[in-house]
């Protein structure tokens, strides 16, 4: 068995494809429509769906926005470099609603950013952040 998607209900399909895929930079993979169903399914990713899990977006024609609820968490992607990620996603009109720094009661170095129906995006720094550089002074 493995994962092969995580599915969110989405109010406005170009929207959310134009965050995924130009501010976190995924690929949009397969796009169909149903219209005697009156929705859309389309599934991003960073890989192919055969070798990896993608995010699959739907899109129901007659509803414009969703409650996210309570049980809701957020999806993760790991980043090489997550202060650089950070910047290039805030550049790219992204809205960063956590910047990065090491998680509460913990080590590991996160960040969160939010998609235009308000899912956060967790990003974890996966690579050693190179050591800081000694201060000088006199």
């Amino acid at each position: 068995m493995r994962l092969l998607h995580t599915m969110l209900r989405v109010g406005d399909l170009e929207r959310s494809l134009r965050f995924y895929t130009e501010v976190l930079g995924m690929r949009l993979l397969r796009r169909r429509d149903y219209p005697e169903g009156r929705f859309t399914l389309a599934f991003v990713g960073y890989g192919e769906e055969r070798d990896t899990a993608v995010l699959e977006l739907t899109h129901n024609w007659d509803t414009e926005s969703y409650d996210i609820g309570s049980g809701y968490g957020h999806i993760a992607i790991g980043v090489a470099d997550i202060h650089s990620t950070c910047a290039a996603i805030a550049e790219r009109g992204g809205r960063v609603v956590r910047p990065p720094g090491p998680m509460k009661h913990g080590s590991t170095v996160i960040a969160f950013v939010e998609d235009p129906d308000g899912y956060r995006v967790e990003l974890i720094q996966t690579s050693p952040l190179p050591p800081a550089a000694p201060a000088t002074g006199s």
